[in-house]
């Protein structure tokens, strides 16, 4: 790398950080109520009004402020993440140490659903506070973990789905979505720990979600399973804009999992054979199968203005809203992408990868309001684009956005340690 490309690559750095604190600055402190986190209006950048909290945006915000703190980030950000850490604790988890879904503020549940994508959620905002060196955070993430084994997670290492307060799973589904949200758990839990069980417990999944599942999709990634791990094509088929569950492919988890399987290739290519991450012969290549994924979620998705939400096997939309947090993981994926290919040497993929980087950057104006949140998703054309926000108690506070520019900043990072 020349002096000119290491520079470059430092200005990439330095602004990705910046992005990723000012996304911070937004929401601290407003975000922050006498107990846990409120979302913040893109218009206005009021708090919501209500005073239900749910679990995933709970987990999220703590996972943020955390980054923050790995991104030597304000003392804030390390308070604002322990100030989380404490409601997470005292108001979402019950006696049985599972985790409510929705409660209030005072930490009255409102919903007690034992959502496997929910803890996830909470191995990951345990995992990035341990990574962020919270003290008392390393027993929460083994405790956490622990549950996750007793309660949800099954066969070839996948998690089961939703349970009521007694873990009675509520129906026979298997959701890709929250195992992702597992591998993208375990991942950080080994980077907090460097404990190599995590990283093997994350490729399980990875193999399972989006290489052998995929093989009977022409290597598109579905979501909806049986409990026998078989698709089940026609699940929600009559509620295609489901905020969870919406039937279809949907590009913005391809490049969820391209930017997931580009980590594994980091630290699995990292490791060796004789390090932390154990033999990895038998491992797919993860950064072809990553590249395939992105390739796919571009290819099927993309529209200049954003990626379309879901769409049919032959490519054609099935809902053309467009999501702010499908662009993120898009922004993250590629710069993941952009890194591996400059390790490798291979430099076209690599500028291609950059490209697509750039590409993807100048479009988060359109998801960004007034008052510097995102808003939840654009309206197609045809429905005049309109912006529209996220719906109480919501689950998205700016986590995708911090997700995207954390991964540009240590991506950047990476590349100049490559050398």
């Amino acid at each position: 790398m020349d002096e000119t490309t290491r520079e470059a690559v430092r200005t990439r750095a330095r602004s990705h950080r910046a992005r990723l604190l000012s996304v911070l600055r937004v929401q601290y402190p407003d975000a922050l109520t006498d107990r846990g986190y409120r979302l913040l209006h893109p218009t206005t950048g009021d708090p919501y009004a209500g005073d239900r909290r749910h679990l995933v945006a709970t987990c999220r915000s703590v996972a943020n402020f955390a980054v923050g703190a790995l991104a030597d980030g304000p003392d804030w950000c390390l308070d604002a993440a322990e100030h989380g850490l404490r409601f997470l604790r005292e108001a979402h988890r019950a006696d049985d140490g599972g985790y409510r879904l929705v409660v209030t503020g005072e930490g009255e549940p409102v919903d007690r659903t034992r959502s496997a994508y929910g803890h996830a959620f909470a191995l990951l905002a345990y995992a990035r506070a341990v990574d962020a060196g919270i003290d008392g955070a390393e027993a929460d993430l083994d405790a956490t973990r622990d549950l996750i084994d007793d309660r949800f997670r099954a066969d070839r290492g996948l998690l089961r789905s939703d349970c009521d307060a007694d873990w009675t799973e509520r129906e026979p589904y298997r959701g890709q979505n929250a195992n992702m949200h597992a591998c993208e758990a375990y991942l950080a839990a080994y980077e907090a720990t460097g404990d190599s069980e995590y990283l093997d417990r994350a490729r399980r999944v990875a193999e399972a979600i989006a290489v052998d599942f995929a093989a009977d999709t022409g290597g598109l990634l579905w979501e909806h399973y049986t409990a026998d791990w078989e698709h089940d094509f026609a699940y929600n088929e009559d509620e295609p804009r489901h905020q969870f569950r919406p039937p279809g492919y949907q590009p913005g988890h391809h490049a969820e999992w391209a930017k997931l399987l580009a980590l594994l290739d980091r630290y699995e290519r990292g490791e060796g054979e004789d390090g932390a991450g154990g033999d990895t012969s038998a491992s797919p290549d993860w950064y072809a199968r990553a590249r395939e994924l992105f390739d796919a979620a571009v290819d099927h998705g993309w529209s200049e203005n954003g990626f379309v939400y879901t769409h049919a096997a032959d490519g054609s939309p099935i809902v053309e809203d467009r999501y702010g947090w499908a662009l993120a993981e898009a922004i993250g994926a590629s710069a993941a992408l952009a890194e591996r290919a400059a390790a490798r040497g291979d430099i076209d993929e690599a500028d291609r990868f950059r490209n697509w980087h750039r590409r993807f950057l100048v479009r988060t104006d359109l998801f960004r309001g007034p008052a510097g949140v995102w808003y939840e998703k654009r309206l197609p054309p045809d429905a005049d684009g309109d912006l529209v926000a996220q719906d109480p108690p919501g689950v998205e506070p700016d986590y995708h956005p911090v997700g995207a520019f954390f991964e540009g900043w240590r991506s950047a990072r990476a590349e100049l340690s490559n050398e």
